[in-house]
């Protein structure tokens, strides 16, 4: 495959899979509503400690080659 077509390709998808957790973030920003929910500062602390750790890993990916973990699902 010619590297300008995997280039595109890349910038496609990236770009999709980008906007798509953009968009999940608003959505889980909506649950900052404390008239329609109820949580702990530890509960947030946890939530934005599992999703920079996930950054963290994904973006090291990104430079260097790195073995991957076993996916875990999120759990208060």
């Amino acid at each position: 495959m010619k590297k300008s077509t995997r280039r595109e390709r890349f910038e496609k998808v990236a770009a999709k899979r980008t906007q798509k957790i953009l968009d999940l973030l608003d959505i889980l920003g909506n649950c900052s509503n404390r008239s329609n929910y109820e949580f702990a500062d530890e509960d947030v602390r946890k939530m934005f400690s599992a999703i920079e750790n996930k950054t963290k890993h994904i973006k090291a990916s990104f430079g260097h080659a790195i073995d991957r973990e076993e996916k875990n699902k999120f759990k208060f």
